[in-house]
């Protein structure tokens, strides 16, 4: 089996492949989306990888470190979840963000992998438990309402944040604490992210 790469960035694509060429062979490499930025054509690049053999195909899975890897092997053991779904999971969540949506039983956080629905993040949520090494989940907060990330997500999404805005603030934000101090926090990184920034004159000095 093919455990890593070590070469030169051929060429990178949009949905998520990169061409590596080691020794003169280019092998076709497919890593989560948000690794292809940082994969620039003509780069050295080292990439841990996993290969996928089936009757019909070979395909070659790159990733940027070993947690990586291992956390798309786990979710490949999970029911149902094939090699492209591992990829969308990874390229939505970093494999320390998934493990706490699995220990904080949110079910929102998976949902917003395309292609999985409500029904299958439940049977994800348990069946990671494990496989990450986490607690089993509790997908409600310890009065039997939903967890406090949970408000603060629900919150924000009612406000008319998306997705990824939502996404970045709770990977920021501390593991728990109280709704409205969690939600008070959320709402001060946005509006930092959101601040225009201000106009350069020629001179590369701000304008008055």
């Amino acid at each position: 089996m093919i455990g890593s790469l070590r070469g030169i960035v051929l060429d990178r694509a949009i949905g998520g492949e990169v061409l590596v060429e080691v020794g003169g062979v280019g092998y076709r490499v497919s890593v989560p989306s948000g690794s292809v930025a940082a994969l620039e054509p003509g780069g050295p690049v080292f990439l841990f990888t996993h290969l996928v053999v089936r009757e019909d195909a070979m395909s070659l899975y790159g990733f940027s470190d070993r947690d990586q890897r291992d956390t798309f092997e786990a979710l490949m053991g999970a029911t149902g979840v094939g090699p492209k779904l591992a990829l969308a999971i990874l390229s939505v969540h970093s494999p320390s963000a998934l493990r706490r949506a699995v220990l904080e039983g949110d079910l929102d956080a998976l949902t917003l992998v395309p292609g999985v629905g409500k029904r299958t993040a439940q049977r994800l949520m348990i069946e990671l438990a494990a496989k990450l090494g986490a607690a089993t989940p509790d997908p409600v907060g310890v009065e039997g309402g939903p967890s406090a990330r949970a408000e603060v997500r629900a919150a924000l999404e009612g406000l008319g944040y998306g997705a990824e805005e939502v996404r970045y603030v709770l990977d920021t934000l501390p593991i728990d604490g109280p709704v409205e101090i969690l939600l008070k926090d959320a709402l001060k990184l946005l509006a930092t992210e959101r601040a225009p920034r201000p106009a350069l004159s020629g001179n590369g000095k701000s304008r008055a």
